[in-house]
């Protein structure tokens, strides 16, 4: 009785499925299977990856591009300054032609990282470009027009800094 016994229980462990001892095209099915979702899960993060490359570049070139302008912004009172320098009237010529070249100077450094201005006097009123500060009633300009400049605007590398304020004509 005991024999039989241990023959039932031997063959109760043959019938029991042993994970070890699967037939080996379920493991290969298995593998590939595992191997096919470990690719695309690389594909995946490789994806992510390179638009995360793609972004921190274009982020890096927009910043380096318009990092100039906060140092354009700030320098605009200085060359206000300027301007009311070069036209009030000096004992010195060559104080006068002084103060001129440091301000073509200034200028043109600030012209290299992209500051433009924007020309006013004469052109129509643009309220994306000019800020109207004073209107004046003239018959001797169209309606509309931009007489004169109190301060003048500056464009960055095409977007606004500073808009102009000017005096515009009305008519009477």
């Amino acid at each position: 009785m005991a024999a039989e016994a241990s023959r039932a229980e031997v063959n109760q462990e043959n019938t029991v499925p042993n994970p070890e001892a699967q037939s080996p095209n379920a493991e290969v099915a298995a593998l590939k299977t595992e191997r096919d979702e470990l690719r695309e899960i690389l594909l995946r993060r490789q994806a992510e990856f390179d638009n995360y490359r793609k972004r921190t570049e274009r982020e890096r070139a927009d910043y380096m591009q318009f990092a100039g302008m906060d140092v354009a912004r700030d320098m605009l009172p200085v060359l206000d300054d300027f301007d009311r320098a070069l036209k009030v009237e000096c004992g010195s010529p060559d104080y006068a032609k002084g103060v001129e070249m440091i301000y073509t100077r200034t200028f043109d450094i600030l012209k290299k990282l992209g500051l433009e201005p924007i020309d006013a006097v004469g052109k129509a009123f643009d309220p994306h470009l000019h800020q109207a500060i004073d209107r004046f009633e003239t018959s001797d300009a169209p309606d509309g027009t931009v007489l004169s400049e109190y301060q003048r605007g500056y464009n960055f590398k095409g977007k606004l800094l500073r808009p102009s304020m000017v005096r515009v004509a009305v008519r009477p």
